[in-house]
C-alpha cells in the first residue's frame, strides 16, 4: 500500500512538473514571438523615419558634423580642424583645436592597413612609406564610426560630407575608421 502510494505521489509529482515545463515552455515561445514583434516594428519605425528624413539629408558644415560625430564615439570634443587630404588610399587628416591630437579619418580598417602594410596589395604598398595611415604609431587608438555610434543617418551623412571635405567620393560609405594619436 505504502508502494502504491508513492508510487502515485512520484507520478504526479512528475505529471505535474511536465505540465509546469509544457507551460513555461509556451510562455516563452509567446514572450520570444512578442521580442521579434516589437524588434520588427522598431525596425520598420526607424526605416519610414529614416526614409522621411533620407530625402532632405545635408551637411551644411562637414568640419562640424565630422567634429561631432567623432566627439560621440570618442566621449569628448575634439574641435577638429582639417590639415589635409591624401589618396590611394583615402585618408582625412585633422588636428585638434589645441593641436595635442593628431586624427587620421580612413575608410581603411587595422585589417586593411595590415595587409597593405605587409605588401599582399601590391597596387597601394608603394604608397606605405609617406602616407599619414602608415606614420601613426602602433599604440593609436582605433575608432569604428558608423551608423551605430554616429547617428540614424550615418551612412547617408557621410559620403556628403567626405566629398565636401576632400573632393572625392567615397567608394564604401558605411562606415568610417578613426586613427587618434594623442
Amino acid at each position: 500500500m505504502e508502494i502504491i502510494l508513492a508510487i502515485v505521489v512520484a507520478s504526479a509529482v512528475i505529471f505535474f512538473g511536465a505540465l509546469i515545463s509544457m507551460g513555461n515552455e509556451r510562455q516563452k515561445k509567446a514572450i520570444d514571438s512578442l521580442r521579434e514583434q516589437v524588434v520588427l516594428w522598431a525596425v520598420q519605425d526607424l526605416k519610414i523615419k529614416r526614409e522621411h528624413l533620407a530625402q532632405t539629408v545635408q551637411v551644411p558644415d562637414p568640419v562640424g558634423w565630422l567634429n561631432k560625430t567623432a566627439s560621440r564615439v570618442c566621449g569628448y570634443d575634439l574641435k577638429l580642424q582639417v590639415l589635409e587630404m591624401s589618396e590611394e588610399p583615402q585618408s582625412l587628416v585633422c588636428t585638434s583645436g589645441d593641436s595635442s591630437v593628431k586624427v587620421v579619418f580612413s575608410p581603411l580598417s587595422p585589417t586593411d592597413l595590415r595587409r597593405i602594410k605587409s605588401g599582399r596589395q601590391n597596387r597601394l604598398s608603394q604608397f606605405t612609406g609617406h602616407h599619414p595611415l602608415f606614420l601613426l604609431p602602433k599604440g593609436v587608438d582605433v575608432h569604428e564610426l558608423s551608423i551605430l555610434n554616429g547617428g540614424h543617418l550615418f551612412d547617408l551623412e557621410l559620403p556628403l560630407a567626405w566629398k565636401a571635405l576632400t573632393g572625392k567620393n567615397l567608394e564604401q560609405s558605411n562606415r568610417l575608421w578613426m586613427y587618434e594619436n594623442s
